[in-house]
């Protein structure tokens, strides 16, 4: 084989394998699971419980409300398309469940949920990734007067998040974090918000915590403390769960009314804290007819420009990551095609 023809093959291998490459980085599905372990998130502490028999009156409350399948798949409970427009998507009473129906049985309101004891001052924060990405954490805390025996809505909240941390470091299957909590007494609920980068997905947590006393709004007796699950406990439970770490879960989320379109484009104003109280949850009408037109769902590579990040674990790659493979393996075809072509002719 003459040289010329050597590097036409040489080129045309090398050019054949870019989109060879971006088929199987492309191919490779994104996605993200966990929950907040310290402190206990109301899902966690009823999953430790036992999805099927749980100790507490208000797991068991929930048990009744929602079915085991809601606890065995206790690191899901996610809005698949949320990017950052959570106010918009989670109507009051329902920020618990992240407005799935598969979730419902935690946002009862009741002053007898498992809690944690938190104290102002800097915290340890954990947060179970089962399938970690890059991406931020918002922690949100009730004002002074929340009464956990109505349903929690976003005024019950402070306009600003206590804690915020973008990309914080992956320890022992958990993400760590510190923030300073504020001063409080009594019974308090503590709302997280991870919005990953990498993707409009997001997931929501309720940790109902207590500073000092327990006050004891359930009858007149202080609630049980909550324990997150082991990681036996997990693996035990580990094939009774329908979530598919190889996509956004193995349940179908169709049914789940606000879950798996977003309204409005993401933007920094709507993912920095939750939207005004008197910003409307769209109607049940709307929220069936932006499911059906795909409306307002936004580019997971557009999401992922706004910060060029990969991922930190699991099996999930980023699209910007395959363009972007893509991209340098093309360049390097046409530098290859014609450094061998000026040695040919030579």
């Amino acid at each position: 084989m003459t040289s010329r023809r050597r590097s036409t093959a040489a080129a045309a291998v090398a050019l054949g394998i870019a989109p060879l490459a971006l088929a199987g980085l492309a191919a490779s599905p994104a996605a993200a699971h966990g929950t907040m372990t310290d402190p206990v998130s109301r899902v966690s502490a009823c999953y430790a419980e036992g999805p099927e028999s749980p100790d507490s009156a208000a797991c068991k409350a929930a048990l009744a409300a929602s079915g085991p399948q809601a606890f065995y798949d206790w690191n899901e409970v996610n809005i698949a398309n949320a990017a950052g427009n959570h106010k918009r998507l989670i109507p009051d009473g329902k920020l618990c469940s992240a407005n799935r129906d598969k979730y419902k049985g935690l946002d009862l309101p009741r002053g007898d949920w498992p809690s944690s004891e938190l104290a102002a001052g800097k915290h340890t924060f954990r947060y179970k990734a089962t399938a970690p990405h890059k991406g931020s954490f918002e922690l949100y805390i009730t004002k002074d007067g929340y009464d956990p025996s109505k349903p929690l809505k976003w005024s019950d909240l402070e306009a600003k998040p206590f804690a915020k941390v973008t990309n914080p470091r992956l320890e022992n299957g958990a993400y760590v974090f510190d923030g300073t909590v504020p001063a409080k007494s009594g019974r308090h609920l503590v709302y997280s918000i991870w919005q990953r980068s990498d993707s409009p997905e997001a997931f929501y947590t309720c940790s109902d915590v207590v500073f000092g006393e327990d006050d004891g709004q359930a009858g007149g007796a202080p609630a049980p403390t909550a324990s997150a699950p082991s990681d036996e406990q997990i693996e035990q439970g580990a094939d009774q769960s329908t979530v598919d770490h190889g996509g956004h879960g193995g349940d179908d989320h169709g049914d789940d009314a606000g879950h798996g379109t977003s309204a409005e484009p993401s933007g920094p104003s709507s993912a920095s804290a939750p939207a005004s109280p008197s910003a409307p949850a769209p109607t049940a009408a709307e929220a069936d007819t932006l499911q059906a037109n795909g409306a307002g769902t936004p580019s997971p590579v557009a999401a992922a420009s706004e910060e060029n990040l990969a991922e930190t674990g699991g099996s999930g790659t980023t699209p910007y990551l395959a363009v972007g493979g893509a991209a340098v393996l093309a360049t390097g075809a046409a530098v290859l095609f014609a450094t061998t072509r000026r040695k040919s002719t030579r």
